[in-house]
């Protein structure tokens, strides 16, 4: 199975090819960037598969990261997956930044728990925890750095992501064993890739995952006061 998977949710915009089994992408390409993902995206991947042999006709599979994220570089990245998954007729499949930035440390730090934790700014952090064998222990949320340290429980943990030092100092300021293993803005698309290969297509949709609700819907907006 071969697998395309896109990644603009974060602090990068990236995108890969990967075969099934292989450790070693057909193609590659990621760069850092806070925004700009939507001039950026779609010249990227025509460049990533104009190194792949076959090209689009060669997919079995897009994966994309779903959040939590950025509305905008979620927009983009899952409008792009969408779109090319229904032009090859192949399926697309939604994997979210915390699992991908988590699922590399997963088994090999010794049978600490392994948690993300995203800068979601303002104080408050994307949290999720998982066992060392990827079971979930806390689900995603989001919640300020001291409720993110307290959700880990006995620990020990290993924190990844854009807040992961920040977490670790309030799990260290309640006396936890925490380690700091990655700081990375985004994830590694080539585990975006590889969880988008074992994903059920079904439990899986590429629909974007928010977990803050706007502060005002269009109902709300129509009620306020006109001056």
């Amino acid at each position: 199975m071969r697998i395309l998977a896109i990644d603009t949710a974060l602090g990068a915009c990236s995108a890969c090819v990967l075969d099934a089994g292989e450790l070693v992408p057909v193609a590659i390409e990621q760069t850092a960037m806070e925004r700009g993902h939507a001039e950026a995206l779609m010249p990227m991947i025509e460049r990533v598969m104009g190194k792949t042999e076959g090209g689009f006709s060669s997919l079995d599979r897009v994966a994309v990261t779903i959040g939590p994220g950025s509305y905008t570089g979620l927009r983009v990245g899952i409008s792009a997956a969408r779109a090319i998954a229904l032009a090859a007729g192949i399926p697309a499949v939604g994997i979210s930044t915390l699992a991908a930035s988590a699922a590399p440390f997963i088994g090999r730090e010794g049978g600490r728990v392994v948690a993300a934790a995203v800068d979601a700014r303002h104080g408050q952090v994307w949290f999720q925890a998982l066992n060392a064998h990827g079971k979930q222990l806390v689900s995603i949320r989001q919640v300020n750095h001291r409720d993110a340290a307290r959700a880990i429980g006995a620990g020990p943990v290993s924190l990844v992501g854009s807040a992961a030092l920040a977490v670790a100092n309030e799990a260290w300021a309640i006396g936890l064993d925490a380690l700091v293993v990655d700081d990375a803005k985004a994830p590694d698309v080539i585990w975006v890739a590889r969880l988008g290969l074992i994903a059920d297509p079904e439990s899986a949709p590429p629909r974007p995952l928010y977990l803050k609700a706007p502060e005002t819907t269009p109902q709300d907006r129509a009620r306020l006061p006109r001056r």
